[in-house]
């Protein structure tokens, strides 16, 4: 097996032997002042988004809010400025309590003895095993829920009957003779066992999902994980006090960590929940904050976690509770999404119309038209609290892992014990939403007059289907009537004026006729600006217009759980073209992101050989290695590269170059 090395390290004792000064002077000090103090002042403001925000409904209810005394998360940005060169760098470490240490030219070395390289190297780390254990958590639940349902401890429908066959088939399951609720049983115990696998064997989500060819590539790099508990248990424990201080084998347990992520946090989340609710399918629904309809029992479900939130939406719909809101004075209950519960109830159920991601959360309740806010884990802001304080609006919480101070609490015990009460569970919280309808008659409302059509529910079944088979698509590539496939997502970040790199982007990959999928947070920009509609045709290029037909030219792909539709579809087309993932014209694109999981999805697509490209870096400038290594090192080991430039039109038209040369490379025309 060749001999991969993960970063280089040219530094020997011997050569410092004779230096007149000890170890833990000023030795090795990378100074990375000026390239954070240059990084700063690219940052947005609260001025740039009123602005430059590319809705118009933003713009609106900042300006509402602001004259109503109400803070924002862009308020709050604005007053942490300037924030901590320290932590922007990733050089500020608090893993003990001899701490915490900083690096700076008098002290480039913590008490320990840790230096920049190993201090960066752990926070990245740990950041990266918190981004793994938060999408981990949330597939956990559903992976309980197939599991219980297949037993029959849990009155669920399984509605995936389609899935779990495909899944068992791949897994080489003897389905013959067998019930769906027990395969779904087989399938979960997989998943499960993949999550927690403590004993070292097979990872057999990744055997079986997994291009043999990335799979080869991992083992070389000895990076092949045992499970996603093991490594993140591993990661916190390699970052604890007095343990891994080689900053390069810091950063193998990171891709580690980051295969884990991929092929059991999300591909495994994404399975068990495909197998508890079925695929999407492809549909319609109003976008934007005038969607809100005055009149109803409004109920906004805002998180992650798809059980509970699948529960009350179906309790809510029935005619039975739409009776009673209407006897409550109301005429009927409306459903609306914030993040990523939204995205997985409204492909799934319809009617539910996503309003905003997690940033734009206050937006929403400051125009005083939601009666309950029923919020469950991840992207859930505590200042939503305030915000719903100041217009009566009830918030319920509906997970033992995340609670809010003020907020009513209707939830799955610690143990999951209680899951065979979600149906009690979702009828009281539907109606507390009828009561709070009640409570609230006398709240002024101000809903911004902005809405669209968005289009939804796609993925590569969709695109089989509705093309006669992925050869289609692998065909339109090679022909040149796709320049290039990429997905963008990533949450927002208020560093950035709000959704505009994500939109401009957009704007500027259509018009070079790359097809762009998207799921999670960046999808809101996306579907209420309208690039989610077949209208967006008329601003792509002729030749991806003319392949497309009928289809809009942004394919919304669910929550952001649902990059693993991404990947299926890139590792379809790939083996119908004939090639290797990393050679084709592909990208991964998070402009805006913000958060653990961000890490993690970006990584989990340089993996598979593919490059990402950001508008917001990753906190490690205080290390020129690390530094080095996550944007170019990767490139001999994965085949992938790391890109990063804070003016995103720059970036979107290096992703265009960059397509271009790969088609160049593979002979293919060029459109």
């Amino acid at each position: 097996m060749e001999d991969h090395t993960v970063g280089t390290d040219e530094h020997t004792h011997q050569e410092h032997h004779h230096h007149g000064h000890h170890h833990g002077g000023m030795d090795g000090f990378h100074d990375y002042t000026e390239a954070v103090n240059a990084y700063r002042k690219t940052f947005s403001n609260k001025e740039k988004v009123l602005e430059q925000t590319p809705d118009p409904a933003v713009r609106e209810m900042l300006l509402h809010m602001q004259e109503m005394g109400v803070e924002t998360v862009f308020d709050r940005f604005d007053r942490q400025q300037p924030q901590c060169s320290f932590g922007i760098a990733g050089v500020c470490c608090k893993n003990c309590y001899m701490g915490p240490c900083r690096i700076t030219k008098k002290c480039p070395r913590g008490v320990c003895g840790a230096d920049a390289d190993v201090i960066v190297a752990r926070n990245l780390l740990r950041a990266l095993a918190a981004g793994a254990a938060a999408h981990g958590a949330r597939g956990r639940e559903s992976m309980l829920a197939l599991k219980k349902a297949g037993e029959g401890t849990l009155d669920l429908p399984i509605e995936g009957e389609q899935k779990i066959r495909a899944v068992s088939e791949i897994y080489g399951l003897q389905t013959q003779g067998k019930t769906i609720r027990e395969l779904a049983v087989e399938v979960a115990d997989i998943l499960l066992e993949d999550l927690s696998r403590t004993v070292p064997d097979p990872h057999r989500t990744l055997a079986a999902f997994a291009p043999k060819e990335r799979q080869e590539v991992w083992a070389a790099l000895d990076i092949l994980p045992i499970s996603v508990y093991h490594e993140v248990f591993e990661s916190l424990h390699r970052t604890s006090t007095g343990t891994d201080g080689d900053w390069r084998n810091l950063m193998k347990q990171f891709l580690r960590t980051g295969v884990a992520f991929a092929w059991t946090s999300c591909l495994g989340s994404s399975i068990a929940m495909d197998s508890l609710y079925g695929l999407p399918q492809r549909g319609r629904s109003k976008m934007n904050l005038g969607a809100l309809k005055k009149g109803f029992v409004n109920i906004a479900v805002h998180g992650h976690s798809p059980l509970l939130v699948s529960e009350i939406v179906r309790t809510g719909q029935s005619e039975k509770y739409q009776k009673k809101a209407k006897e409550a004075g109301a005429e009927g209950i409306q459903f609306y999404g914030i993040c990523c519960s939204g995205l997985s109830a409204m492909y799934r159920y319809g009617g539910v119309i996503p309003l905003s991601n997690a940033v734009g959360s206050e937006l929403v309740l400051g125009t005083g038209a939601l009666d309950l806010w029923v919020a469950d884990v991840q992207d859930v802001f505590p200042s939503i609290m305030d915000v719903a304080k100041c217009f009566k609006t009830t918030v319920v919480t509906t997970s033992d892992s995340a609670r809010l101070p003020g907020a009513e609490h209707y939830a799955f015990d610690h143990h999951h014990s209680n899951l065979n009460e979600i149906h009690d569970l979702a009828v009281k919280i539907v109606e507390r939403g009828i009561e709070s309808f009640q409570d609230r008659r006398e709240v002024p409302v101000f809903i911004p007059k902005y809405e669209v059509e968005a289009e939804t529910g796609f993925s590569a079944e969709f695109a089989a289907e509705h093309f006669g088979g992925l050869e289609a698509i692998a065909d339109a590539m090679r022909e040149g009537k796709i320049l290039g496939i990429v997905n963008l997502v990533g949450c927002s970040n208020p560093r950035l004026v709000y959704e505009k790199a994500v939109a401009e982007t957009a704007e500027i990959l259509l018009k070079n006729n790359i097809l762009i999928m998207t799921n999670g947070c960046a999808s809101f920009p996306l579907m209420k600006l309208g690039y989610c509609s077949v209208k967006a045709l008329e601003q792509t290029g002729e030749k991806l217009r003319g392949f497309l037909g009928d289809v809009p030219p942004v394919w919304q792909m669910g929550e952001c759980l649902d990059n693993a539709r991404a990947s299926a579809l890139f590792a379809g087309v790939a083996a119908k073209s004939g090639h290797a993932i990393k050679e084709l014209p592909y990208a991964f694109i998070s402009p805006e992101w913000s958060n653990e999981k961000g890490l993690c999805a970006a990584l989990a697509f340089r993996l598979l050989g593919m490059n990402s490209y950001h508008s917001v870096y990753a906190p490690t400038q205080g290390s020129e290695k690390v530094t080095e290594l996550m944007a170019y090192g990767t490139k001999e080991l994965l085949g992938s590269e790391m890109v990063v430039d804070v003016d995103h039109i720059a970036l979107a038209e290096r992703i265009v170059r960059d397509l271009k040369e790969k088609r160049r490379t593979l002979g293919w025309v060029q459109p």
